[in-house]
């Protein structure tokens, strides 16, 4: 199933430029200019937990621009993204908010999609949270909401930000999202799956909030091993989707929440890293992501869920074309019609993110 006739919002996808931005992963990318070595010299240097997330280093020590984009995106008839936030690192409470600044004035729309809206950084148990937005706000008209880094595993090997579970439930973090409701502004919830209890209690706590889970709630491991001890097996990879699969219609029955059909192709699923160039085809994508595909349109609906592509992140495992074709085709083959998949591709993300300039 192709997307031949349709135009597309890209609803998640990542711009950054390490050489000349503050990212986490800044240090690492002018190590390897300043160093001219093989890249896969990184994969020795990096600790394993981040190997098994980035699965090749490369898109993370070059620059990701908007005409990068555009050559990635390739034949998909994509007319507008959403850019969301990615470990800026400077410094002061109102940091992030270059990164805002900074994507605004990228060259989207010039022989490129066009920009559709910004997903900021912040965290609501911060002090100053309420000012932070207000300055997003003011950085840029196309600011509509945040994303935090909350994600937490239960396995030490597995990369997460937080050592231990509960930071979207900690009184300080409920007390402060209030802001963000306030102002008529998202929340974009990236967590692992054994967290989604956390975002079901967040929409029960805020029920006139629009929040977006992030990449189906990324079930670790649930296609191979990665860590110390997820998904070493068949039987553990069971047990992962049916926890998945319940939590998620769990939080499914808050109407306030949507769900990104995005990053399916993230190495930490525990998809097999293919010879760079070679992206995994369409079939073995499609095995692997249709029950996961399947059980989200049964319980969010056709009109409850916006694809991404999330890229770069997903480039080590396939492209956008594969992964959109894997997409559309497993939701097809579940009962998705034309107008469902115009839903899913374009129009529910103009909706949430309220964009009008397509």
């Amino acid at each position: 199933m192709d997307l031949a006739g349709m135009t597309v919002v890209d609803a998640h996808i990542h711009q950054w430029d390490p050489l000349t931005t503050p990212r986490e992963f800044s240090g690492l990318a002018k190590l390897f200019r300043a160093i001219p070595v093989p890249i896969d010299w990184a994969k020795r240097l990096a600790p394993r937990r981040d190997r098994e997330f980035v699965g090749d280093p490369e898109p993370f020590v070059h620059p990701y621009l908007p005409a990068d984009y555009r050559a990635d995106a390739g034949d998909v008839p994509v007319e507008g993204i959403v850019h969301i936030e990615v470990e800026w690192a400077g410094k002061g409470p109102l940091a992030p908010v270059g990164e805002t600044r900074w994507v605004a004035s990228l060259p989207f729309g010039v022989d490129t999609p066009a920009l559709g809206a910004i997903i900021g950084a912040g965290d609501p148990a911060a002090p100053g949270f309420a000012e932070l937005l207000d300055a997003h706000m003011a950085a840029s008209p196309l600011f509509r909401g945040i994303r935090t880094r909350v994600e937490y595993h239960p396995d030490p090997k597995v990369r997460a930000h937080n050592k231990t579970p509960g930071a979207l439930t900690s009184p300080e973090f409920l007390n402060g999202f209030g802001a963000l409701a306030e102002r008529g502004l998202g929340f974009e919830a990236w967590v692992y799956s054994q967290q989604l209890p956390e975002v079901t209690t967040l929409a029960g706590h805020y029920p006139d909030a629009t929040i977006v889970l992030n990449h189906l709630g990324t079930p670790a491991g649930i296609f191979g091993p990665v860590g110390r001890e997820t998904g070493r097996n068949p039987g553990q990879r069971r047990e992962l989707f049916i926890r998945w699969r319940d939590d998620l219609s769990a939080l499914a029955t808050h109407p306030n929440v949507m769900a990104k059909v995005s990053g399916l192709m993230m190495p930490i699923l525990g998809h097999p890293v293919p010879p760079r160039g070679n992206p995994t085809p369409v079939p073995v994508l499609l095995e692997r992501i249709s029950p996961l595909l399947q059980h989200a349109l049964d319980v969010f609906g056709a009109d409850r869920l916006i694809w991404g592509s999330n890229f770069p992140v997903d480039k080590p495992i396939t492209s956008i074309g594969n992964a959109a074709e894997a997409v559309a085709t497993a939701l097809t083959e579940h009962g998705a019609d034309e107008k469902a998949l115009e839903q899913i591709f374009r129009g529910n993300a103009q909706r949430v993110y309220h964009i009008d300039n397509l």
